[in-house]
C-alpha cells in the first residue's frame, strides 16, 4: 500500500522500536556498514543534530549511558544484532521481557535549537542559493537549455 502513490499510505506504522534491528539487518550485518558507522548514523549524529552530544549518543565517562537492547516484533523475519535490553543513565531498566524502573526515575533533557551539526550545511547551502543576477541581451522569454 502506497508502493506506487504516497497518498495511501497509512497515517503510520507499528514498530518503531523495530527500525534499529531491521536498519542492523539491511546495514551491519549484510556489510554495507560497519558497526562503528552503524553507532554513527543511528545514535551520535542523532545526539549532534539535536544538541545534546556527548550527553547523549556516546558510551563514555560522563554520559548518560543510554543503551537500548530489544526484540523483534516482526513473526517470521530474522533479524541479527537485535536489542534485548536498555539501559538509561548506567542502570538496566528493560530486561529478559521485565520494565524495571521506578516511577519518576526519568529525566527531562532541555535541548537547545539550532544545532551546528544540523544548520551549518544549511547555511552553507543558503549562501549558494543566494542568485546572481547576469544582464541579458535582448528579450527574455523562455530557458536557454
Amino acid at each position: 500500500m502506497g508502493l506506487n502513490d504516497f497518498t495511501k499510505i497509512p497515517n503510520g506504522v507499528n514498530g518503531i522500536e523495530d527500525r534499529m534491528g531491521i536498519a542492523w539487518e539491511r546495514g551491519v550485518y549484510r556489510a554495507k556498514i560497519d558497526p562503528m558507522k552503524f553507532v554513527s548514523i543511528t545514535s551520535s549524529m542523532a545526539a549532534k543534530i539535536f544538541n545534546i552530544y556527548p550527553r547523549k549518543g556516546r558510551i563514555a565517562i560522563g554520559s548518560d549511558a543510554d543503551v537500548a537492547i530489544d526484540y523483534n516484533v516482526y513473526e517470521g523475519q530474522v533479524i541479527h544484532g537485535i536489542a534485548e535490553t536498555t539501559i538509561s543513565r548506567g542502570k538496566v531498566v528493560w530486561t529478559k521481557n521485565q520494565l524495571q524502573t521506578t516511577p519518576g526515575s526519568g529525566k527531562f533533557i532541555p535541548l537547545l535549537p539550532f544545532s551546528p551539526i544540523a544548520y551549518a550545511s544549511h547555511e552553507q547551502r543558503a549562501q549558494v542559493m543566494i542568485v546572481c543576477k547576469i544582464p541579458v541581451d535582448g528579450d527574455y522569454h523562455k530557458p536557454s537549455f
